[in-house]
């Protein structure tokens, strides 16, 4: 009979291969102890975010349950029990790896972050004024997701972490690109408005509104170039953070870095076009990579 921790950490696997179209395939070149941590802190991860992007929920129901999650976390990571299969795994992962509980408190602030102006009725709902202020956005959302991955997958140097923080804010920049229709369409728009009117817009033409009446794409594309520009500088920090990563950590690190650059590149060669169809990686594009993966694992 499996254990009680063998089944919670199989219901983290499969919420992560479900949920994570991208992350997933990193998690395949892992040996199987640092596969399942990150398959547990997946799983926290997207019960978070399906509590923040529930329809049904209320301002205040969703801030109550976001704040209701983190405190079992806290509960269960100070070591009491819990019937909570994600929590159970969770707390297995994080006294294994050593991560730094806030990491968690860091990661659901971050996806608070994506409710409160939204919900307070701000037009056109949730806007970022400087790149400043989006890259605490992306810190959050991603750059602490980093952070953690390192832990599990193992690195000595501390240099380790500011460039996982960097290679982070390139994989949000990379979704804030890609999603740009989908998260207006929520009234949810990361473009900097500093960037946005660099180039003559305003994020009033990327409101439901202006999406539901047609749209051309063709006058966002200097502003969207200028955010890929800005994320392909971050994404070099990850040649310099590779070597730093303990050898059967550094496969998984290639494979994520290389969908999301990829990911990157095309929508770049679609033009920027993110709003008449959604921009991804097939699953024989994302195979190909991950069979690359594997053979930097076993070389």
């Amino acid at each position: 009979m499996r254990s009680q921790l063998e089944v919670a950490y199989a219901m983290c696997r499969g919420i992560a291969r479900t949920a994570a179209k991208n992350f997933y395939y990193g998690f395949l070149v892992l040996p199987r102890e640092k596969r399942d941590a990150l398959s547990a802190v997946y799983a926290f991860m997207r019960h978070a975010d399906d509590i923040s992007d529930d329809p049904t929920l209320t301002f205040e129901q969703k801030r109550a349950k976001l704040s209701n999650w983190l405190e079992h976390a806290r509960v269960v990571f100070a070591g009491n029990s819990t019937d909570d299969p994600v929590l159970f795994a969770l707390a297995d992962a994080q006294r294994r790896f050593k991560i730094p509980p806030e990491r968690f408190e860091q990661l659901v602030y971050g996806t608070a972050m994506d409710i409160a102006p939204a919900e307070e009725g701000h037009a056109p709902g949730l806007e970022y004024r400087t790149f400043d202020e989006l890259y605490q956005y992306c810190y959050h959302v991603a750059s602490v997701v980093g952070l953690v991955c390192i832990r599990i997958f193992g690195y000595r140097d501390p240099r380790a972490e500011t460039l996982a923080e960097k290679v982070g804010v390139a994989f949000q920049l990379t979704n804030i690109l890609r999603d740009v229709k989908e998260d207006a369409l929520l009234g949810r728009v990361y473009l900097p408005v500093e960037d946005l009117q660099r180039f003559g817009r305003s994020p009033a033409e990327l409101s439901p509104a202006a999406l539901a009446n047609g749209f051309d794409a063709a006058p966002f594309r200097g502003v969207m170039e200028f955010e890929a520009q800005r994320a392909r500088e971050f994404y070099k920090a990850a040649d310099e953070l590779m070597p730093l990563i303990d050898d059967d950590g550094q496969p998984a690190l290639w494979t994520l870095v290389t969908i999301y650059k990829r990911l990157l590149e095309k929508i770049a060669l679609k033009q920027y076009d993110v709003f008449s169809e959604r921009v991804q990686l097939s699953v024989p594009e994302k195979l190909m990579i991950l069979t690359k993966g594997f053979v930097r694992r076993i070389a």
